[in-house]
Formats: C-alpha cells, structure tokens, sequence
C-alpha cells in the first residue's frame, strides 16, 4: 500500500513542478489517475486486488486506441512466444473481442474446435455456463486454454440460429502446421496451403517446394500459395516467404509516426520456384502477414492474385517486453505494399475476382456480420483520414477441393486452359463501378 501510495505523491509533486511545460496536461490527468485510484483503493465495498486495478487500467487505455493493441501480463506473454513457436496447448481458434463477446475470426483447420463445429463470426458468451461479460480478451483466451484432454463447453450465439448452441471441446496440444502441400492436375502444379506466418513457415515452404520439384521434377508447371482464411502473424516471416518468390525489389514499407521510424525490406537474389508461374488465393480471411506478401508478388508481377478482396490490417505490432511484468503490443506503424499502397481498412483487390458459390445460410450470416478490418470497432483509418468501408469478403472454402471454385481457376489458370467458372479481371470490376457511380450521379442530378 505504501508503494502506490508513493506513486500517488510523485504524480502530485510532478504536477507542480511540471506546470509551465508542453507535458503539463498529461501530467494533470496522471494526478486524476492517481486520486481515483486512490479512492478506489480505499472506499470500494471490498479490498481490491491492486495489480489487478492497474491491469485493468493499462487494458482500458490500450483497447482505446485500435482493436490490435494490448496488454500481456507475464502469463499471456509467456503463452504468445510459445504459440509463435508454432506448438501451445487449447481448442485451435483466432479470437478478438467485440461489444463484451469473444468473436471468432476463424477455426484452425485439423484442431478440436474446427473438429467440433466452431465457426467463423460465432460469438462466444459463456465458457462453463459462466458468463464472460467484464473480462478482457487475454483473460477469456486463459480460460479457454487449459490442461490437454479437459473439457470446456462454449456457449456460441450464431447468426441465423435462434437459441444459444453450447459445444463441448476437449482440450488439446494445438501443433500449427503451418505450410502444407500436395500435387495438383498429376504434378504440373504445387499447391502449398499456408495457414498461418509463424516462426517455422519460411522453413517450411522452403520444404515443402523442395519436396514437390524433386518428386515431379520436370513436370511442375507452376505453382499456387493459399493464403485464404490466414489471419498472419510475424513480419519477418512475411518478408522471408515474399522473399521465397523473389529476386530484386521491395517487400514492404513501414512507416511509423515519425519519419525516421520508416523501414524498408529488400529481397535478395534467389527465387526458390526457378521463375515459375505462381498464383496466390486469398479472401476475406487473408490478413495482415497474409496481405503483405499477396501485396509485394502483386506489386511486381510476380504472381496473380485469385479470390476476393482480403481483410484489410494494414498496420504492424510490435512487441514490447516489460522487464518481468509482460509486455505491451503495440500498434508502432503502417505498411505499405512497393508501390507505396496502404490497404489498412481497404483490403488488397485481387487480379482476377472469384467468387466462391456460399450455402445461403453461411452467406446471410456473413451479410449481418461482414468480415474486414473496416467493420471493427475503433479501427485505424486510412492514411489521409479518408474511410473507405471496403475490406473483407467472404471466408467461405468448401472442403470438397472439386466444389472449391477458386482453386480450380487457378489450377485451370496456371494450366492455360479454358474454365467455366465465372471470373472478372479487377480492371473490368474497377471500370463497371466508375460507370455504376456515374449512372448514380447523373440518375440523382435529374
């Protein structure tokens, strides 16, 4: 107690000397901190829990700023460096939090809660019929991980389903394969599905290629990356895999507040496919590391992106250790695709728009709750301030790799053979919008 009551002195003796300078209503609004805390700490009808008072604290003043930045107590920094490594223990989701809830950004394939049902846009209520209103994301994601073969049930409100679904899920080692591969059309084409960008994917991509040139040598025509429903990960893995396909040019630019925060990353001489024709897959799912890389091959011709406009984060977290207390993620800059775009709330367009044929109730679903980083709350803006509510799409893939229609394009694509299947260059897309909008306007002018 005498330690925070210390704090709370400092605050008052700074604030008088600090009156005259630029940093003077901070430090007024620190001294407000201190007396509430103060009075929290002394009058609340029970003892309060004062690391907890400051945790929560932090917490309220990061999720203030965007949906991305965080607190991680020691525990969930711990956690976050061991899921990187590509192995942690839990149901297998990609979480965030929104209006109290936790809602599903995605299932992880092969894992207990894709294997039980769980869905993309699903918002979890309960977990153990015990509400989850009042706690942050972090401590919902603790609760939900937990010894290997136990049981927790979530209490899932789905859209277009008019009660609660409670799901049982057995708890599991969550081993994040992160790149997988396969021949497709009698090995003239490599298919690699990378499912998330964690600190073994470069390594196993680069796998992965070898493997499939040296049982198909001289019948590999070309290549397709699938980056569908990736929510991405680490940016240096980005950069490597971007990298993978590439001998000279931009990755990506970043650029933080100040301009001596921008970076740029270089591609070296090497590309591991030998120059073949690569075609990326992306939807509504794709995000962040996952748009870095669709962007750069897009940038330099390098390959042409199939699918659907992707989710749209545009911005980079850093990790920032503190000392034994955690660490603090951290939204520290913007990035930009070579050509010096942003598509933070705006998405990157595919080359050529192929939309998936979805079951009507997934589709109305995904109406009511549209995916992309424009619908979330508190999201960062596009450079400029200028809102472009464009990002995200449809997430859905078929299972049935024959009914996957944006799959069996780019097969036919790569192959240089006609296909049935509906498809529309971005450039015709872009041109029947700007005529859309001038029929609108010379419509409204009558």
């Amino acid at each position: 107690m005498s330690g925070l009551a210390a704090v709370t002195t400092i605050l008052n003796v700074t604030t008088t000397y600090s009156a005259t300078t630029p940093n003077s209503q901070i430090y007024k609004q620190l001294d407000l901190f201190g007396d509430v805390l103060e009075r929290v700490r002394s009058d609340y009808v029970e003892q309060p829990d004062d690391a907890k008072l400051i945790e929560t604290a932090i917490n309220g003043m990061l999720s203030g700023l965007d949906p991305h930045s965080a607190y991680l107590n020691a525990k969930h920094f711990q956690d976050m460096q061991v899921q990187t490594r590509g192995e942690f223990g839990g149901l297998g989701i990609e979480v965030t939090m929104e209006k109290g809830v936790v809602k599903v950004v995605a299932p992880i394939d092969d894992t207990p809660a894709a294997n039980a049902g769980i869905l993309a846009n699903d918002l979890i209520t309960h977990l153990d019929n015990k509400s989850i209103v009042g706690l942050t994301l972090t401590e919902a994601v603790e609760r939900m991980r937990g010894p290997v073969n136990t049981e927790i049930i979530l209490t899932v409100v789905r859209d277009g389903v008019e009660d609660p679904l409670d799901i049982k899920i057995k708890r599991a080692v969550i081993r994040i394969n992160a790149v997988k591969s396969r021949a497709e059309a009698d090995g003239e084409i490599g298919y690699i599905k990378v499912t998330t960008f964690n600190e073994k994917t470069h390594a196993n991509l680069v796998k992965a290629v070898q493997k499939l040139e040296k049982e198909h040598a001289g019948k590999l025509k070309g290549y397709i990356v699938d980056l569908r429903n990736n929510p991405g990960g680490l940016l240096d893995q980005a950069v490597a895999v971007s990298d993978d396909f590439l001998d000279k040019g931009a990755i990506v630019l970043t650029k933080g507040r100040n301009l001596q925060e921008t970076q740029r990353s270089q591609a070296r001489v090497g590309d591991i496919t030998g120059g073949k024709k690569v075609a990326v897959l992306i939807n509504g799912g794709s995000a962040s590391a996952s748009e870095i890389v669709a962007g750069a091959l897009q940038d330099h011709d390098r390959a042409t992106i199939i699918g659907t406009r992707s989710f749209g984060k545009g911005s980079v977290q850093t990790i920032i250790p503190l000392g034994g207390h955690g660490a603090l993620r951290l939204t520290t800059a913007r990035y930009y695709t070579p050509s010096g775009r942003s598509i933070q709330a705006k998405g990157i367009d595919p080359d050529i728009i192929v939309e998936q044929e979805t079951p009507e109730e997934i589709k109305k679903r995904e109406e009511r709750a549209p995916r992309g980083e424009a619908n979330l709350r508190g999201h960062l803006t596009p450079e400029g301030g200028e809102e472009e509510e464009k990002s995200g799409s449809s997430t859905f893939v078929p299972k049935e790799k024959e009914q996957d229609q944006q799959l069996q394009y780019a097969i036919a694509w790569l192959l240089g053979k006609p296909s049935d299947i509906k498809a529309v260059r971005r450039e015709d897309a872009e041109k029947a919008a700007k005529e859309a909008e001038g029929d609108k306007a010379g419509g409204d002018a009558k």
